[in-house]
Formats: C-alpha cells, structure tokens, sequence
C-alpha cells in the first residue's frame, strides 16, 4: 500500500508539474552535453590541429560543470519548493490520520528517487542521441563529411551527469522537506500566508524608474560605443550601471501600472482591476526575482547572439581549394627538389596539380618603402561621402606604398584550381589583390567601384593602370600568408620588378578520386602522417580547418550551451514564482467565486496575469540584449565585420524569434498548471 501511493503520488506529480519534469529533463541534456565534449570525433580531431586551444577549452569544462550545479540547484529548489507548498494541506492530513513524520519523509524521498531516476532514464539516451547530431551537423558545416563515424557514448559523462544531478536534488529535497518537518499540523491544514506588502510612495517609484532608465542608458552608451571593452574598469563600470539600473527599474515599475491602471478603459473590464492590482502586487514583492530573471534571459539572448555571430563568421570560410603547400623554397631549384621528394615516397599521385605560387619584394630600386603611388584611387575616396568604410580604406591604402607582388601564371593556374576565369593583364596593368581578412565586402565593393576607370598609378616611376575587380582569393593552403595589398603582375614586369629574387610555394589540389576514396578530413590526415616521414615543411588545408572548426564547436557548444542553462532556469522561476504567488492568493479566488465569477472569467484573468508576468523581464531583456548583443560584436569579433549592421539585424530578428518560442511554451505550460489550480477553487470550501 505504500509503495502504491509512492507510485500514484509520483505519477500525479508529473502530470500536474509537466514544466518542471522539462525542465529537468533538459538538465540532464544540458549535463551530458558539456561533460561528453571531450569524448567526440570533432574534438578528438580538433585536438590534433589545435591541441592548445583545445586543452583551453576543456579545461573550461569543470568549471562550466560547478556553476551549472550551482545554478540548477536553485532551480531545482524553487520548483520543488512549489511541488511541497502544493501538497501542504495533503501531509497535514497524512500526519493528522496517524502517518509518522519519519514515514511521511520516507514516502517523499522515495517519490524524488523515483522521479530523478525516470529523468536520468529518459534523458540520458536523449541526451545521447542530441550530443551526436550537434557533433555531426557542426562537422558538416564546415564543409567536410566524416565517414566512418561512429556513435560514442562517454560512461564518464554519464557517471557525472547521474551523480550531479542526484547531489542537487537530494540537496534541495533535504532542505526543503526539513521545513516541512518542522511545522505543525494546523499550519500545514491552513493556506499558506499572503506575503505583506510593503506601502511605498508613488512618487519614489516614479523616482526609481527614472534613475534606473539613466543607469540603463548610460550602461547602453558604454557598451555600444566600445568603451566598455578598453579596460577592466570602464567594463566593470558597464556592468555596474546595467545591474543596477535593471534592479531600480523593476523596483519602481509600480508607477506606470498604476497609470496604466487608471487610464486604461477598456469594453471588456471583467476582473480588469483586479487582474492589474495582482500584477502590480506581484511584481513589487518580487522585483528582485524578476530583476535576476530578466537578467538571466538577457545573458541568454548575448550567448546566444555571441555564439550565432562567431559561428556565421568562422562558417563562412573561402571556397576549398587547396589541400597543401609546401614552404620553404627560394628558387625553381628548391621547387623542383620538392617535387623529386614526393615523387621518390610516391606522394604525388594523390595530387591533381602541384603548382608555384610566386611572391616577391620589389627590388628595383633602394626607396623601396615608398615606390608605390596610387593617388588618383586616394582622391576618389576621398571624393565619396564621408563613411566609416572610406575613412578605414584611406588609413590602410595610405600605408601601401611598398606592396607586395605576385605572379600572374601562379595566381591563374590558382583561379584555374578554384575553377574561375583567370586573369588577362596587357603590358602596363596590374591587378590589386587584397585578402578578405583585411576588409569587408562593402569596402571591396567600394574599391571595384573606383577600378572600374581604371585609374593610373606608379610603380618605381613607371606608370602602371590598376584595372579588374579586387582578388581576394587565398594564395596558399593555411592562412599564413595573408596580404592585405599586393599587385598582381605579368610574368615578365614580376621578373624584372623582383629581380628574379622571389618566394616560391608549392600548392597542391588533391584528385576528386583521392578524396572520394575516404572523405578529404581522412584523407588529409593520412596524408599528413606520410608527409612528416618526408622532412618536407608543409601546411595543409586542416591546419586552416581546425583553427576554423574550433570556434564554431566552441560556439556552439559553450555559448549555446550557457544560453539553455539561462533561459531554463529564468523561465522556470518566472513559471514557479507566479503558480506560488497564485497559491497564495487563494482566498481572493475565492472571494470572486461566491461573488460569481465564472471558471473561463478567472482562468482569463490569470492568463493576463502570466502574460504581463512573464513579459515584462522579457521585454525588458530584449531591449537591453539589442545594445548588448551590438557591444559584443564590437568587442569579440574582427574589425573586418563589426560594423555590419545587417548581420546585428538578422541575430536580433533570430534571437527575438527563438525567445519568443520559448517563452510561448512557458506561458502555456503555467497557464495549464494555473487552470488546473483555479478549477480546484470552483467547489466552495466549508469554514468551519
């Protein structure tokens, strides 16, 4: 009989907490995901590439690990504090027909084992299973496929999820249940108190809200002029004025509801007063708790922005091309020594085409730091209207007056690989070629704008015309070379500008069959064990990759990460906060039933309620998520995108949305919850 009413009391819990057994059913994943990282293909393949930084990022782990516990144990304390204040009259019954406090403890224990063991047994495999797709959709955006991968399933991670997750709930359970245990049966039959409200004049309200709207604006000013970012104090100062703004402005949100209040006139006005005077005592006596959750939710929504901006910007890699390069050669001699060697270990049959790609100095004369002038392309941006983009071009142009150069063979057989129309330059033109981590598109569209005259410049005293459109395409596999101004020039003006001195590199595009063979990451990893036997230096395709691929996992792993563990606990707060704040109001229910009020009446009102209760931290998070979203990428991010205020726009648009989703499955979840309670109130009680 025992264990059956452990049983039925277990099942009736989850059914009428839902959003909670959710909410730990994330936790779960949320545990498994982090702790799992390091037992991935991607990572164990990024920890060859990238084996410090790697080491970095999961060193993080424990870390991340303790502040998640630390977090969810709260939640998991408001939640189960909710569950407990629910069942008040029903253990007031069961101690009052004889059950034994110990027995009364016993029961509630074995109804949290059970509970926490059905969340551990339904999301670890999901939990599995999610780890893999992340793991495998992160590889596929990077443009390369994995074949042979195979499902790893980490018993450290599930051995510390288990025992993490057990440790808080039975932490919270023990504190939660010794309160119970010490109160006395009428208290437990009684309802629970209604908080006493603290009176307050308007006009300090009035006097709050401003003050907090000031620190909000001077924190907003901070942060997205990039002042925030220049020092450990202006950013601790940022933070300051944000805390403490978002904490006066709820303190004094009653001033405006009160004007909403008694302006509103509205045709509908059934429970209209009373619906805006519970929103108003709600949010005055737990304006520090939506305080925090607001904060919560904008923490969320910059982890998200932050991470949804360095994965678009690390995912938008240049077309693959080139699998290697062979470094360290200064003549068609050291070339030709190269090509011998992997001939002689049998490694360029993998190849479809091994070629130099030439890069010089110019050589011709000693003023070589100033043998380059290009004034009339100066004098045209100067002409255009005054912008950020024109202002960085003529600062960075205004230092290339001693370019490099390259060859046009090398760059066309470069543009014949990457299966582009390769160039034609006559005697006396020169193509600009400028690599597209030193600026942005619209500052190459700006450039392709002026090329389009063909504008006059001098090289060494000889007048050259800068024609075509700007090359921005890598010249070599790894991102070593990155030149941010150079000239492409015809072999034989290349020969006379370098004088014959040069550096060479030998670049080599892998046969499709080759990478069809195993996929281009096996492969290349192959191949790279092949070529250390050789002595050759190299750089390889991977190198690149890797560095590529690890800021998108870290992306999306920790930030995204982060951005769950905000919302759910915020959310579930929010949702637990407003059911026990209803809880509590029982007796003014009540009230409106013997008054007359009909079941859809209340239920309608209580949703007004939950919709104002769960707005207002959000609405408040997004605002300020706008400016902090654009301060971190103004501080995290290359100059080359900062300023793209289309990019800011879509992560705004995509965080709104994302919000919005989520909170709409809160708000129905509570609402559910809220109607079931409001139905028990429909039957009058007996006062006796």
């Amino acid at each position: 009989m025992f264990f059956k009413l452990v049983s039925l009391n277990s099942r009736r819990s989850r059914k009428e907490n839902g959003l909670f057994f959710s909410s730990l059913l994330i936790s779960v994943l949320a545990f498994y995901m982090i702790l799992s990282l390091p037992q991935q293909d991607v990572m164990l393949f990024l920890n060859r590439m990238e084996s410090y930084a790697i080491d970095r990022l999961l060193s993080m782990i424990p870390i991340l690990y303790g502040v998640t516990l630390f977090l969810l144990f709260f939640l998991i304390y408001y939640a189960g504090r909710y569950q407990l204040e629910r069942r008040r009259h029903e253990f007031g019954v069961c101690l009052m027909l004889g059950m034994r406090r110990g027995r009364l403890f016993a029961m509630l224990l074995l109804e949290e084992l059970g509970s926490s063991l059905l969340s551990l047994a339904v999301g670890l495999p999901a939990a599995v299973l999610l780890s893999e797709l992340v793991s495998l959709v992160t590889v596929r955006l990077t443009g390369i496929g994995i074949i042979g991968h195979q499902t790893t399933l980490s018993w450290k991670a599930v051995l510390w999820t288990a025992a993490g997750f057990l440790l808080i709930r039975l932490a919270a359970f023990l504190i939660l249940s010794g309160r119970i245990s010490r109160q006395e049966i009428d208290s437990l039959l009684a309802d629970a108190p209604e908080d006493a409200e603290k009176q307050t004049a308007s006009p300090l309200h009035a006097a709050a809200i401003l003050a907090g709207v000031l620190c909000l604006a001077a924190a907003y000013g901070l942060a997205i002029s990039g002042t925030a970012w220049s020092g450990v104090r202006t950013m601790g100062t940022t933070v300051a004025f944000g805390l403490l703004g978002t904490f006066l402005f709820f303190r004094g949100l009653r001033f405006p509801m009160e004007l909403v209040l008694k302006s509103g006139r509205r045709k509908d006005r059934r429970l209209h007063v009373f619906h805006m005077r519970q929103i108003q005592e709600t949010v005055i006596r737990r304006s520090n708790t939506l305080a925090v959750c607001s904060l919560l939710i904008l923490a969320a929504l910059c982890c998200f922005g932050a991470g949804v901006s360095i994965f678009r910007y690390y995912g938008q890699s240049e077309p693959y091309v080139l699998a290697y390069t062979f470094t360290g050669m200064d003549s068609e001699k050291d070339a030709e020594t190269v090509r011998q060697t992997l001939t002689a270990y049998g490694l360029d049959a993998p190849f479809s085409d091994l070629f130099e790609m030439r890069i010089g100095h110019i050589r011709t004369t000693e003023d070589y730091e100033h043998a380059f002038q290009m004034e009339p392309v100066m004098s045209a941006l100067r002409n255009m209207p005054p912008s950020t983009d024109t202002e960085v071009l003529l600062n960075n142009l205004s230092y290339a007056t001693c370019p490099y150069l390259i060859s046009l063979d090398s760059y066309n057989r470069l543009l014949s690989a990457a299966g582009m129309q390769e160039l034609t330059l006559a005697q006396g033109e020169a193509a600009v070629y400028m690599n597209r981590g030193f600026t942005t598109p619209a500052q190459i569209e700006l450039l392709d704008r002026i090329l389009e005259s063909e504008p006059e410049a001098v090289l060494d005293q000889e007048t050259i015309r800068l024609t075509r459109t700007i090359q921005t395409v890598n010249l070599v596999a790894d991102r070593s070379i990155t030149l941010s101004f150079a000239l492409i020039l015809p072999d034989d003006r290349f020969e006379y500008y370098t004088q014959g001195t040069c550096s060479i590199y030998l670049n080599g595009v892998l046969a499709e069959e080759t990478e069809a063979q195993a996929g281009l990451l096996a492969v290349i990893s192959d191949l790279n064990d092949k070529f250390d036997r050789t002595g050759l230096s190299y750089e390889s395709y991977l190198q690149n990759m890797g560095r590529q691929l690890f800021y998108m996992v870290a992306a999306s792993y920790i930030t995204l990460y982060l951005a769950v563990i905000f919302l759910l606990i915020a959310n579930t707060v929010i949702g637990v906060q407003f059911l026990m704040g209803q809880q509590k109001s029982g007796r003014r229910y009540r009230t409106l039933v013997r008054l007359g009020a009909a079941y859809e009446t209340l239920c309608r009102s209580a949703g007004k309620q939950i919709h104002w209760y769960f707005g207002i931290p959000a609405v408040v998070a997004v605002c300020s998520s706008l400016f902090g979203v654009w301060s971190l990428l103004t501080g995290i991010l290359p100059s080359s995108v900062r300023n793209s205020h289309s990019e800011m726009l879509l992560i705004s648009a995509a965080m709104i949305l994302v919000l919005s989703v989520i909170e709409l499955i809160y708000i129905m979840a509570v609402k559910r919850a809220s109607d079931r309670y409001l139905l028990t109130l429909m039957v009058p009680m007996r006062e006796e």
